[in-house]
């Protein structure tokens, strides 16, 4: 083993940064970065852009492009180290993802400031993603000054604007640096018993506009064609797919339909949310929801069935489970151990693992709560989580 890798030295150094990376968490953490408003976004994109400028990186700027359904998002910050290593004589090229934006609205962090208490930080994003955004740049600057290793081809941390509404103006860019790297890691939060993730559901959102005819519902109710009728034969069809097949849930998180009580509906909107395990099933269920959508339960009714984004499920492959196995060695040498585990929520992990290149999640400090109102990272997860994820790009930067 490379002495500057070694487990047991990386460890003081990840010490030597903890005040840095809680000062900048409670920073960051007091930003509202919510997905939609780009501006906001685009401030910790700046902040992000300048402190990898400020050390060392090659640093790239890219503005993303408006979307029909979201309008314009923020911009992706790429940054990247290059080892001494070439690709040709055994360096790998290793991808790290991270995101910047939060599911919060605007004055969320004014209304819940950072704070701390009995060893956990709290505040908006502070698990989800803003503490794995720091555990990325730490970590490689901790491997890269610190301990001064070289021997990879390169490093590329990916900062991105809008995972929490499933990466649309992202997700090619997420494909194409996946498909050049030899590993990609998440730094999404570390479960709360410390495993990291090797398995992730896929989910997809599907909407189905379905179209009747309005008439009076007292004095003509006969004329009408209810779109809330044929939504809720719809609704009853798809909540019976849930456990079909194995690991797959389907939900009908939101009906809407018609205009007044007096009024045969003319018109209804269902949003669906399908999730599953492996990919096989995840194809049957999507094929099935959208045979569902177009059947019409209500003579006359007629709809239209949309799939707004999907991810496919990231399956826990003989690659990752490998890669689990040397993240636990390395984790012993630090005096503690990490198991893995598969998760129904989905993020860019599962993007990176669809291009076929061995992925891993899970590589913030230990947190829960995303989300809600009492989101928390551990602070005692942070010397050894950035250690470890430092210890492991130490390890996979060059084939043995």
């Amino acid at each position: 083993m490379d002495p500057r890798a070694d487990p047991a030295s990386l460890l003081p150094l990840a010490r030597g940064r903890y005040d840095g990376f809680v000062s900048t968490l409670e920073t960051i953490v007091n930003m509202d970065t919510g997905s939609l408003q780009a501006d906001d976004v685009n401030a910790l994109a700046d902040l992000v852009e300048t402190r990898l400028r400020a050390t060392g990186w090659d640093v790239e700027r890219l503005p993303t492009e408006p979307l029909d359904d979201y309008g314009r998002l923020g911009d992706v910050v790429i940054g990247r180290r290059r080892g001494t290593r070439p690709r040709d004589a055994g360096g790998r090229t290793l991808l790290l993802m991270a995101h910047m934006d939060t599911v919060f609205d605007p004055g969320t962090a004014g209304a819940r400031p950072y704070r701390t208490q009995d060893g956990r930080a709290y505040g908006p994003g502070v698990c989800d993603d803003k503490g794995g955004l720091i555990a990325g740049i730490e970590a490689v600057e901790l491997l890269c000054d610190d301990a001064r290793f070289d021997d990879f081809a390169e490093i590329i941390l990916l900062c991105n604007p809008d995972e929490e509404v499933g990466s649309p103006a992202s997700r090619a860019l997420i494909d194409r640096l996946s498909r050049e790297a030899d590993v990609a890691i998440g730094l999404e939060a570390t479960r709360t018993n410390g495993d990291i993730v090797t398995a992730r559901k896929g989910m997809t959102d599907m909407v189905i506009e379905i179209t009747g005819l309005a008439s009076h519902a007292g004095v003509a109710p006969h004329l009408g064609v209810n779109a809330a009728l044929e939504a809720a034969h719809k609704t009853v069809a798809l909540q019976a797919l849930n456990d079909r097949w194995d690991g797959v849930t389907v939900n009908v998180g939101v009906l809407r339909a018609g205009s007044r009580s007096n009024v045969v509906a003319a018109s209804a909107r269902l949003e669906v949310d399908v999730r599953a395990v492996t990919v096989a099933a995840f194809d049957q269920a999507v094929a099935e929801v959208e045979a569902i959508a177009k059947r019409s339960f209500v003579p006359g009714t007629t709809s239209v069935f949309h799939q707004a984004h999907a991810h496919v499920p990231m399956e826990r492959t003989e690659a990752n489970a490998a890669l689990a196995g040397e993240v636990n060695e390395i984790a012993e040498a630090l005096g503690f151990s990490v198991g893995d585990q598969a998760t129904g929520g989905c993020g860019d992990a599962n993007i990176a693992a669809a291009t076929g290149t061995p992925t891993i999640d899970g590589f913030g400090p230990i947190g829960s709560g995303a989300h809600g109102l009492d989101e928390w990272l551990d602070l005692g997860s942070i010397v050894p989580r950035t250690a470890l994820l430092a210890g492991l790009l130490a390890r996979l930067g060059a084939r043995a």
